[in-house]
């Protein structure tokens, strides 16, 4: 039920702009992982149906049971170098989007929108400026209140997507999304405000934003970022729990270039940012942002692990966390159309939302400013 949202405020952009050259943070989060059937899947949410546990997986002709091994040593190499064991990222099919869905995911947007404002918020009526707050009570160091909000979200977030498993199995998949949701996003939020209005306070370190090209280099790099988002995020309909949120293992797409595309994305978005602003508290911030996203790093691949078993051991050998390193090695073979992989709706979005964060930077620079956290 995270929905949108849930990927604007926890990978919120922030592009540099020679007309208000103090750029707005973007926080990505380290998105909790879900499983689907495993050769398609609809990533801004379609109504597919999950494998279950005991549903077997297709492997280069063979059929494996889910949670046992999918090849011992004889079989193991007998899995072809293009047969996907994992799932086709970004890809989809608007012949089969259901429009009560998405009518239902708007009102599910709009609720929660509503929800946030009134119990977060608003100072009349939220609990976020208390909790900003004491906070800030800790030190008055905007370093150490950086760092301690994140480290709150991150513990959070992190720790809900470890029990995810134990979680659904107790309240359901659906319920444990709202559950996810309604705790994270408005520490993202608080975190993400905090970050905006105090990114120019702590010690100036350097000051590079009149030497010529570095806020182009800036601009590019903050707009590529956004494109190494984990594919998952697309699936707006499960982000939502409009359908029922599962553990995907991708393999196409920006799968092919690294493992773990948001860990990339968040420390490419974070040198930029630091190297644009240059003072303490960027520097605080890009360090508890980064060390998140590398424990989700492992984390990711210990829940996978845990799910497919010797599926993901075979996709993982085929990858890398490593940008491009799979492929130069020999292990990633890429198809012969492999752009076609990104030519695809969820990334043409994801276009539009960058474009459309970067011009509406004085207006959400403003908003935070109103709250005075």
């Amino acid at each position: 039920m995270a929905s949108s949202l849930l990927l604007s405020l926890s990978s919120s952009l922030s592009l540099p702009s020679k007309l208000h050259n103090r750029p707005i943070s973007s926080f990505r989060s380290t998105r909790a992982i879900r499983t689907s059937k495993p050769f398609k899947s609809s990533n801004l949410g379609r109504h597919s149906v999950a494998p279950s546990s005991d549903r077997p997986l297709l492997v280069s002709g063979r059929i494996h049971a889910r949670g046992t091994s999918i090849g011992d040593p004889e079989t193991e190499d007998s899995v072809a170098d293009d047969a996907l064991v994992g799932e086709d990222s970004a890809a989809f099919d608007l012949g089969e989007q259901k429009l009560a869905s998405w009518v239902y995911f708007t009102g599910i947007l709009g609720a929660v929108l509503f929800g946030l404002n009134v119990v977060w918020i608003d100072p009349s009526t939220g609990f976020g400026s208390a909790f900003v707050d004491a906070v800030s009570g800790v030190s008055s160091s905007h370093e150490v209140g950086m760092l301690i909000l994140i480290f709150i979200f991150a513990t959070v977030h992190s720790g809900m997507a470890s029990l995810r498993d134990a979680g659904e199995r107790l309240i359901g998949e659906r319920a444990y999304r709202v559950l996810f949701a309604g705790i994270s996003l408005p520490l993202a939020f608080s975190t993400i405000v905090y970050f905006i209005n105090h990114r120019y306070d702590g010690i100036q370190l350097w000051q590079v934003q009149s030497v010529p090209g570095i806020h182009e280099l800036v601009w590019f790099s903050s707009f590529i970022s956004f494109f190494l988002l984990y594919p998952s995020t697309f699936n707006l309909l499960e982000v939502a729990a409009v359908d029922k949120p599962k553990l995907h293992m991708w393999e196409t797409g920006i799968m092919r270039i690294t493992r773990h595309p948001q860990m990339v994305g968040q420390v490419i978005w974070c040198l930029a940012h630091t190297l644009w602003i240059g003072n303490s508290v960027v520097a605080a911030a890009s360090i508890g942002l980064i060390a998140h996203h590398l424990f989700g790093v492992w984390n990711g691949d210990r829940r996978l692990a845990s799910r497919y078993g010797q599926a993901f051991e075979v996709l993982k050998r085929r990858t890398s966390i490593i940008p491009f390193a799979a492929i130069l090695d020999g292990r990633q073979k890429l198809p012969e159309n492999y752009y076609m992989e990104f030519v695809r709706l969820p990334y043409l979005v994801i276009t539009v939302f960058t474009l459309g964060a970067y011009f509406a930077h004085p207006l959400m620079q403003l908003s935070s400013l109103r709250l005075h956290w």
